[in-house]
């Protein structure tokens, strides 16, 4: 079974014995997770703004076809 502690503990040595080579490690490890989280934004941002513009027509349509059925009845 993995300790925590140990593992904690290590990390924590390594991190004040070699400071820019832990940062380094760290943000290279997490650079591919932020190009996914971003791109993951960027497609759900999209997806959003193609469900309004969807949304829209369709309110649109239905403003029409009410207005067509008003004046018929006129």
């Amino acid at each position: 079974m993995i300790d925590v502690r140990a593992w904690a503990e290590y990390v924590v040595e390594w991190a004040a014995k070699d400071p820019y080579g832990f940062l380094t490690t760290v943000i290279l490890a997490l650079t591919p997770l932020f190009i996914a989280s971003a791109l993951l934004s960027w497609k759900l941002a999209k997806m959003i703004e193609a469900r309004d513009r969807e949304q829209k027509k369709k309110q649109k349509r239905q403003e029409n076809i009410a207005k067509a059925k008003r004046a018929k009845r006129d």
